[in-house]
């Protein structure tokens, strides 16, 4: 009983997803029409790219990219706006919760020897904005934009375009952020820059990289890619398979199963879809609140066909409370371990910043 009361702790939201599926189990008997409700192009996809991704980390890439940039700059502004826009730029191509995992331990590191400790809440708030706003811009950027964006059959030109206005202002927020809560103080920063990762393993995970974006944009086969990060992975370090978030595939295969039973009551699909009938954008970003993006994502895509509104809604619905994203909780863990005494001052800082840039981006939204 306590191991599940530990797992349930850490592993909420598949817990729910799979409480969900067990329950709908008992109102849709289980036949073979349960083989369909599995998107295992999605699946397939969200796995070979969090290998690559683990592989790009462990050769400490992006610590790399980030030490270099940090040498550049010498005021209190610089430091935080350094921070922030890694975290924006790099959440597009390498997701959002990686960009967060990767950046916020070193934020800690950089701003405690910029003595900028007192200024570690609101660098991570807007950090975390920054990887949720950030990896709104591209289908590869958050797990729900990878879904959505296989539904709805559009291009990556297209998709781009769809989110480039928000993301356009994000960055603007974020700068306008930047300049009012730091000052143009001089700080030192003395950091080594890290060694350069082995150009043989780097090139490797460089193609394979290329590999999935080209199984993004449909021109090779899910099993191909699959096949061949699995072998590459094995051959250099098996032990970064280990790495790859399996609590967020088996969360996604739990919501497929709980929506392909629920789609089948006829009585749930007519209510949900009226709900949803024109007010698609708002549904999603309420609901993101509550159960966060992705599940909300994978949720109501079931009941309807307005992917361009369902991934805006999704998108903007990262921001606001803090499970809006669960890739807002590795911010908050960091500061948990390393500043106890913060949190409840994070929790103020991260909510009033969360619901400002909410209310501005659905304002934008209104006028599109």
């Amino acid at each position: 009983m306590e191991r599940i009361k530990q797992f349930v702790k850490k592993e909420t939201v598949l817990s729910a997803a799979i409480l969900l599926a067990a329950v709908s189990c008992f109102f849709v008997v289980p036949d073979r029409e349960y083989l369909g409700y599995i998107d295992t192009r999605t699946l397939e996809l969200l796995f070979c790219l969090m290998a690559v991704m683990a592989g790009f980390q462990e050769l400490g890439v992006f610590r790399l990219l980030g030490a270099a940039l940090l040498r550049q700059v010498h005021s209190e502004r610089g430091v935080a706006a350094s921070l922030v826009f890694l975290c924006f730029v790099c959440s597009m191509v390498i997701t959002n919760d990686v960009a967060l995992v990767t950046f916020v331990p070193f934020a800690v590191l950089v701003l405690g020897m910029a003595g900028m400790e007192k200024r570690v809440c609101i660098t991570v708030v807007l950090m975390t904005i920054a990887a949720n706003l950030g990896s709104m811009l591209t289908p590869i950027g958050n797990p729900q934009n990878l879904y959505l964006y296989a539904l709805s059959g559009m291009g990556m030109g297209p998709f781009v375009a769809l989110m480039a206005p928000y993301a356009a202002a994000s960055a603007a927020m974020l700068a306008g952020g930047l300049a009012f809560a730091f000052s143009g103080r001089t700080v030192e920063c003395p950091l080594e820059c890290p060694p350069a990762p082995n150009g043989k393993r780097l090139g490797l995970y460089l193609a394979l990289f290329a590999l999935c974006l080209l199984t993004v944009s449909g021109l090779l086969r899910e099993e191909l890619l699959l096949a061949a990060v699995v072998l590459a992975v094995l051959a250099d370090q098996r032990g970064l398979l280990a790495r790859v978030d399996y609590g967020l595939l088996l969360t996604f295969a739990a919501f497929f199963i709980f929506i392909g039973n629920m789609g089948r009551l006829p009585g749930f699909c007519r209510f949900l879809e009226r709900v949803l009938a024109g007010n698609e954008r708002l549904a999603a970003v309420a609901a993101s609140q509550v159960i966060s993006n992705v599940p909300a994502a994978l949720l109501l895509s079931g009941f309807t066909d307005q992917w361009q509104e369902l991934i805006i809604g999704t998108n903007l619905g990262g921001l606001g409370t803090l499970i809006a994203s669960m890739a807002s909780l590795i911010s908050y863990k960091q500061i948990a371990v390393h500043f106890p005494e913060k949190k409840g001052r994070y929790l103020a800082v991260f909510t009033v910043w969360n619901l400002g840039f909410l209310a501005v981006l659905l304002g934008l939204s209104a006028a599109l």
